[in-house]
């Protein structure tokens, strides 16, 4: 089977393994705050700007956490996005605000965020989806206008830019995430960045049991202190990234490069090989200036065809998937908003196959895949909604 995500590991990596194997030391310690270090560099910010957490999910948890999100307040993100985002609001006690996306881009644009936000608006939490920035500059922008806070989930975009700026940086909270099926894999993982660093140290603190300091790994000198003293400065959870984890990101990471050129060789080939084929659109182009870490590759067809393009490509021996079920639609959040662009979206698109482990005959067979299936099941699709390159 041809799968949709696959990490690319391999002798450097288990290497790294190796060397945090033979130091005795697998807890959080040095090679965690060197993977820091290396991805601060890698954003262009301070190093007291970030800090690693063992999930992007529990990154948007401490998101809500550290804006002090509470009962009464309101959230404002697009319908398509990932559950955990959802689940932050709402284990918080807030409400999430869903608001309408691009049905082409499934990106909100700026006027889609606008329109959801209100007088108990706590904060906004936009997806760059499939590694696309999105109109997140002008939302940014927005945001500021409205004194409303603005977090990132940039779990899609470890090296996506708008312009200059690094998706994750641009608002005033960002979160990445290293899990198995992402670009830079740790197994499981995040990092969470703030624009305010007394922000990313109380994080510190709510991902290590609230604690002052630990009895962990530390190179400060221990004499004349009993270390295993304990000042406890909030209720917190334990949350941390450990050495294994780091030092798998910290090769990951000086792989990136390689990983994103030939993600973008294969985007390029779908984009080559599948314009224009009736009854199907690809993504649109980027606008000028927008890189995108190419973490996604979608197709849309009518949605009385998409279920069954999926059937056909799993026969063939290629995974496909959907990346986001519209949030709106599911009970638990208790929604009642009608999103005609998330639910167009949500009907018609398919993300197939794409990462750096995938030969060139892997991208031949999904190509030729889709192409007969679409050939043999779809008609021409019926003209578009209007729609944004954002």
């Amino acid at each position: 089977m041809i799968n949709v995500f696959q990490p690319t590991l391999g002798a450097e990596e288990l290497g790294a393994v190796a060397e945090v194997l033979d130091s005795a030391w697998l807890g959080k310690g040095p090679r965690v705050a060197e993977f820091e270090r290396a991805f601060a560099e890698h954003l262009g910010v301070p190093a007291d700007r970030v800090v690693t957490v063992n999930s992007c999910t529990e990154a948007l948890f401490q998101a809500m956490e550290l804006l002090g999100v509470g009962p009464g307040d309101e959230v404002v993100l697009p319908s398509i996005s990932f559950v955990g985002a959802a689940n932050a609001i709402a284990a918080r006690g807030a409400r999430p605000v869903f608001c309408d996306v691009d049905p082409r881009t499934l990106n909100p644009t700026a006027d889609h965020v606008a329109a959801a936000l209100g007088p108990r608006t706590r904060a906004v939490v936009i997806l760059h989806y499939g590694g696309r920035p999105g109109s997140v500059l002008e939302i940014a922008e927005l945001c500021r206008d409205r004194g409303v806070p603005l977090v990132e989930d940039a779990a899609c975009s470890v090296a996506s830019r708008a312009g200059d700026d690094p998706c994750g940086v641009i608002g005033d909270i960002g979160v990445w995430s290293f899990d198995s099926q992402k670009i830079v894999v740790t197994a499981d993982g995040a990092m969470l960045s703030a624009r305010d660093p007394e922000l990313v140290a109380a994080a510190r603190k709510h991902t290590y049991l609230g604690l002052e300091r630990f009895s962990g790994y530390t190179s400060a000198k221990v004499a004349d202190t009993r270390w295993w003293d304990i000042e406890v400065t909030s209720f917190s959870r334990r949350s941390i990234m450990n050495d294994l984890q780091a030092a798998l990101g910290l090769v990951q990471l000086r792989r990136l490069g390689g990983f994103l050129e030939r993600r973008a060789e294969i985007a390029a080939a779908y984009d080559r090989e599948l314009a224009g084929l009736a009854g199907m659109q690809t993504p649109p182009p980027l606008p000028d200036g927008h890189t995108s870490s190419f973490y996604l590759y979608w197709v849309q067809v009518d949605e009385a065809v998409r279920d069954a393009l999926a059937r056909d490509l799993y026969a063939d021996g290629v995974y496909t998937t959907f990346r986001y079920p519209a949030l709106h639609l599911v009970k638990a959040y208790g929604s009642d908003a009608r999103l005609p662009g998330a639910e167009a979206a949500a009907a018609r698109t398919l993300c197939l196959p794409l990462h750096q482990g995938l030969s060139d005959g892997d991208v031949e067979v999904t190509i030729a895949a889709v192409r007969s299936s679409v050939r043999r099941r779809s008609g021409r699709l019926p003209p578009p909604p209007s729609a944004t390159t954002a």
